[in-house]
């Protein structure tokens, strides 16, 4: 099947699946030089006074600058800054609200320096339930983003809220993290580390397995969860903790999860037939066996972000008879086989193959790529074509754990809930 005839097919949904799928302006937009009161004020009268009594404040407040915008309560208009203290050609901004806006070409992520002084910034009208990512990057080489690039970004100096190696921002309407926290405790599971041989690899790799509060195996009931990328999920997405102040608000029943290792993350995340065979007829019944867990497909969910969503989704289309649910976190269905002509590959199976009885959480950031973002909404379209219970979400952030970690609650009290 072309893939013209494909998209075709699917394209069933035209309208986003989110809280503001009615809702007529974007959750993001560039915005004129003048657009920010605070920039424009320093426009017109940029005088070295001026210029360093605004510094004072932005090392007061931290950066980006955040404003109200008048008349529109929902949105803010937010700056990024860079001080220039040595000579400067350019600066970039790399990631979030900037590549949903820009996409991949640096060029259009570009700050403008204010007159003669040492302020560079770019102004971005954004909804206030964003949170996402990014970086700096002055005197970029501006090559495009996904080939290789000789520049470095680096977090915001201004900025003290750090994600991993990139700043971040979480405006004031962006969704809560649910994970217990040393502030508000709640019973903790058990975190119990391992390994795990595989007679279909020839491995070993590493395991984490989470037990609830009260574990008992005689009970003989718990549901399963599989996460794949276990050292991710364990360095930025606090599974156990997000589990523990999930069951103790009674959003989930207690339930068990395996938080799998990788040994070669790209071979085995491509929907690879070998790592879903391991999954389905390795894991799952060894789980099964020694903690009584996912005993049902609609006991036992697969999930994944990014390669991990695709892995997820292509686990459940090859073993329905395993796993009854799939989170998938800004899955990568622009995948294919490197002999293949054609993009998208999973998604074209899916239309071409009768429906699975698989339940399919997904959600995806608009400010991703468009390689991710539109891939997300055909596979999206393919499964609803298809007739498999979906639920799909564009959460206003990019692709990244920070946003993955705040999301992860809500796909699995949709797949679980407190009564299963």
């Amino acid at each position: 099947m072309g893939w013209r005839r494909l998209a075709l097919l699917v394209a069933l949904a035209a309208t986003w699946s989110s809280p503001h799928a009615q809702t007529a302006e974007p959750p993001f937009v560039a915005a004129g030089s003048g657009d920010s009161p605070r920039l424009a004020r320093l426009q017109r009268a940029p005088g070295g006074a001026a210029v360093s009594a605004f510094w004072q404040e932005i090392r007061r407040a931290g950066a980006p600058l955040v404003e109200p915008v008048a008349g529109e309560p929902d949105y803010s208009w937010l700056t990024f800054l860079w001080r220039a203290t040595e000579p400067t050609t350019n600066v970039v901004v790399i990631d979030g609200v900037a590549a949903g806006v820009g996409g991949t070409d640096p060029k259009n992520s570009m700050l403008a320096r204010l007159g003669r002084t040492d302020v560079w910034y770019r102004t971005y009208k954004v909804r206030n339930d964003a949170a996402f990512t990014y970086t700096l990057s002055p005197n970029d080489s501006l090559e495009p983003l996904l080939g290789p690039r000789r520049s470095r970004p680096r977090p915001d100096p201004l900025n003290p809220n750090l994600s991993g190696p990139q700043s971040s921002v979480r405006l004031r309407s962006a969704p809560e993290r649910m994970e217990a926290t040393p502030s508000a405790p709640v019973p903790a599971g058990m975190v119990t580390a391992t390994s795990f041989d595989s007679p279909t690899f020839g491995n070993r790799r590493a395991l984490k397995v989470y037990t609830p509060p009260g574990f008992t195996p005689a009970r003989g009931d718990y549901p399963l969860l599989v996460v794949l990328d276990s050292d991710a999920y364990g360095d930025y997405v606090p599974v156990p903790a997000i589990l523990d102040a999930l069951i103790a608000g009674n959003r989930l029943g207690p339930l068990v999860a395996v938080m799998v290792g990788n040994v070669s993350r790209t071979d085995e995340l491509q929907c690879s037939p070998a790592y879903a065979r391991f999954l389905a007829t390795e894991l799952v019944p060894w789980m099964r066996g020694t903690y009584r867990a996912g005993a049902t497909p609609a006991l036992t969910v697969v999930s994944g972000a990014s390669l991990g969503g695709l892995a997820a989704s292509f686990a459940a289309f090859q073993h329905p008879e395993v796993f009854g649910n799939v989170v998938s976190q800004s899955g990568s269905y622009w995948w294919k086989p490197a002999q293949d002509g054609e993009p998208e590959w999973l998604t074209r199976q899916v239309a071409t193959t009768l429906a699975r009885g698989v339940r399919v959480s997904m959600s995806v950031g608009a400010m991703e790529i468009p390689e991710q973002l539109e891939t997300n909404r055909r596979f999206r379209d393919a499964l609803t074509a298809k007739g498999y219970a979906v639920t799909y979400q564009e959460f206003n952030g990019n692709h990244s754990y920070f946003n993955w970690r705040t999301d992860l609650a809500r796909h699995l009290v949709h797949l679980l809930g407190p009564s299963r």
